[in-house]
């Protein structure tokens, strides 16, 4: 953090408490809702967001990008949609001379802030085509790899009501997904402020930050020091998520097939890192790691036939998972 002074570190988290506030005006009754997408969006990886219809999940991230200031596409997933609607794809067109040539029109990807909405509705051979851009911020059409713009953030939503003539993501893509955010239904105060938000949707939103402060805030939460007590805890964690380990708990050698991959471990330690930005300290806490338990790993658990049809919780099983790796 050497790069950064005191003043400068100050500022950056006075404009994202900003734009978390900025948020709120259109996004309502959703702290938590809001705070793990900036979570997600400071430490640098991508959020899935799930939910049932009408709860605004395409509210949140178009008011995201608008208070960000940054380029916005959306991408409405369904079956008949194919890796060049995504990518890109090379146009035969005639030059002024008479002659043809080849032109790559870029696809939706090429922006900072993606909405794939509906990403299960897409085909695996159009889901797969957002792994390279998702990982690697970059994309490889035709033989030649081309960068996407900085800071790049990817927020896919899907139903998990309706299944019929879905797709649903495979396991190496779910863990692409630094976080999966649960939305919940408001309360009936809650849909009251909904109501009276309305009033103001209209009004055009000022950006609170540009991307060079993103990509700074970023590197700062990137920066913030965890201890080896935090280190340790995140890893006993995701061991714990594990079967066949003998420190998981009962319910997850009953109830789980796969635990989480050390990326797992990773996205823990990141986006606690992004909630103690935001809370004002500059070392991350045990509270900051309990925070992120369920949206980091509640997508990375493969429960059993048997954990599914008792319709048993991944978001609690890494939460027994964390009980026990703090015993």
């Amino acid at each position: 953090m050497t790069e950064f002074t005191e003043e400068r570190i100050s500022a950056l988290r006075s404009k994202a408490r900003d734009l978390r506030d900025a948020i709120e005006t259109r996004f309502v009754d959703q702290r938590a809702a809001t705070d793990d997408l900036l979570h997600g969006l400071l430490a640098g990886g991508h959020v899935l967001l799930e939910g049932a219809p009408g709860l605004g999940k395409t509210t949140l991230v178009r008011t995201v990008a608008s208070c960000l200031g940054l380029s916005f596409r959306r991408l409405q997933c369904t079956p008949d949609l194919m890796p060049a609607d995504v990518l890109g794809m090379r146009i035969l067109e005639e030059d002024p001379g008479g002659g043809h040539r080849f032109h790559f029109e870029r696809g939706p990807v090429f922006t900072q802030v993606l909405l794939t909405d509906e990403i299960n509705r897409a085909t695996p051979r159009t889901q797969s085509a957002l792994l390279e851009a998702m990982q690697e911020r970059q994309v490889t059409v035709f033989g030649e790899t081309l960068p996407l713009d900085r800071p790049f953030f990817v927020a896919a939503t899907q139903n998990p009501i309706e299944m019929e003539g879905t797709y649903p993501l495979p396991e190496a893509q779910l863990d692409r997904f630094l976080l999966r955010v649960d939305v919940s239904t408001p309360t009936a105060e809650g849909i009251v402020n909904i109501l009276e938000a309305e009033r103001d949707a209209a009004a055009p939103l000022e950006p609170v930050l540009k991307g060079g402060e993103v990509l700074e805030l970023q590197a700062v939460a990137a920066s913030i020091p965890a201890s080896s007590d935090i280190l340790s805890l995140a890893a006993r964690t995701v061991v714990a998520t594990h079967p066949g380990d003998a420190s998981a708990p009962d319910l997850i050698r009953r109830h789980v097939r796969y635990g989480s991959s050390p990326r797992g471990a990773q996205a823990l330690l990141g986006a606690a890192r992004a909630r103690a930005l935001l809370a004002g300290r500059l070392h991350v806490s045990e509270d900051d790691l309990e925070a992120v338990i369920q949206p980091c790993l509640r997508h990375r658990l493969v429960l059993t036939y048997e954990g599914e049809a008792a319709g048993v919780s991944a978001g609690d099983l890494a939460q027994e998972a964390y009980a026990r790796a703090q015993s």
